[in-house]
């Protein structure tokens, strides 16, 4: 989705679109959090403006995702949804003497010509959505250290016996024993 510079007016208009969702996918397929598919079209609603050369965009990212837990490695369906707020400034009159500070602020971008692609925006929210321990839920218990079995869905036949085996020296220490 790109906005012509031109058209961006003092006064916010709001705008809702669907953003495809296979570029996503691919950067999340071979980045460092592959646990995560998006299901479907991204969902992007917000508001925008020009306040002199600087425009204003405040909004909502909704993506549908399919991922793997990562404490039961079950796949599950969650939904991710994002706030954010941008001020983009022309790359023409470049920055000012808060060069560092602005250079690292999430909410600031730069844009260039007579169009702003919001596509790299859009796609860093999503990427900025998504946890880096997906779980299909917060009380997920994971599996069985020894045989493997799901524990949320039922108890496993393993001794549970809470013992590290680093310390199986200390059980030959004869300390209040006679």
């Amino acid at each position: 989705m790109k906005l012509r510079v031109d058209d961006i007016t003092a006064e916010a208009r709001e705008i809702s679109f669907a953003e495809p969702e296979g570029e996503i996918n691919r950067t999340l397929a071979r980045g460092p959090v592959t646990e995560y598919r998006l299901d479907r079209l991204i969902q992007v609603d917000f508001s925008y403006y020009k306040a002199g050369t600087e425009l204003f965009l405040t909004g909502e990212v909704d993506a549908k995702t399919t991922a793997c837990c990562a404490r039961c490695a079950e796949e599950f369906k969650a939904e991710r949804r994002r706030a954010f707020r941008y001020v983009l400034t022309p790359k023409s009159i470049g920055y000012d003497g808060d060069a560092e500070q602005r250079s690292d602020d999430l909410e600031f971008s730069i844009y260039e010509g007579e169009d702003v692609d919001l596509t790299p925006l859009i796609r860093e929210q999503v990427l900025l959505a998504l946890t880096d321990r997906p779980l299909c839920r917060e009380d997920c218990r994971g599996l069985c250290p020894q045989c493997g079995a799901n524990l949320n869905e039922s108890r496993c036949a393993c001794r549970s016996e809470a013992f590290d085996p680093r310390f199986a020296v200390l059980r030959t220490l004869k300390v209040g024993r006679p």
